[in-house]
């Protein structure tokens, strides 16, 4: 479903795949999706106005998340870096995430189930499922 008036998403599919199921994207919800890659979106997920999310390779993010305005969601730098090429890392992140606004996911993350990346962090490694990061970069700052 697409619903908060204009811009409507936009998606740019460069010849990868996209598998999206029951979602809510909002105005402004971006999708770049590079040759040969895949980006998956599970049931029930929602995301905000200007979430953004760019796979290279692969990213997967699960059901029933909650991704809020301005998020971005990448697997590669989208440069090379010299000596080392481009670097592309797929991104997964489990059921039932909330991340908050303005939160950058960054190449190669795993965020597991029922995590939340609190608004403006950086996630550079992996979060462990049933816990709360935040920060720049982002560490956790509690677990439940």
């Amino acid at each position: 479903m697409v619903t908060g008036g204009w811009p409507l998403p936009q998606v740019e599919n460069r010849g990868g795949r996209i598998e999206v199921e029951n979602c809510v994207f909002f105005s402004g919800v971006r999708l770049e999706c590079w040759r040969d890659a895949v980006i998956r979106i599970g049931n029930g997920t929602y995301l905000n106005r200007n979430a953004e999310i760019v796979a290279a390779r692969a990213v997967t993010i699960g059901r029933d998340c909650k991704i809020a305005r301005d998020v971005i969601i990448m697997d590669t730098d989208q440069h090379e870096v010299p000596g080392a090429g481009l670097l592309i890392k797929p991104i997964e992140i489990g059921d039932r995430v909330w991340i908050g606004s303005r939160a950058i996911i960054l190449k190669g993350v795993t965020v597991g189930q029922d995590a939340v990346v609190a608004a403006g962090s950086v996630v550079t490694k992996d979060v462990p499922p049933r816990s709360i990061v935040a920060g720049v970069p982002a560490r956790v700052v509690r677990r439940y």
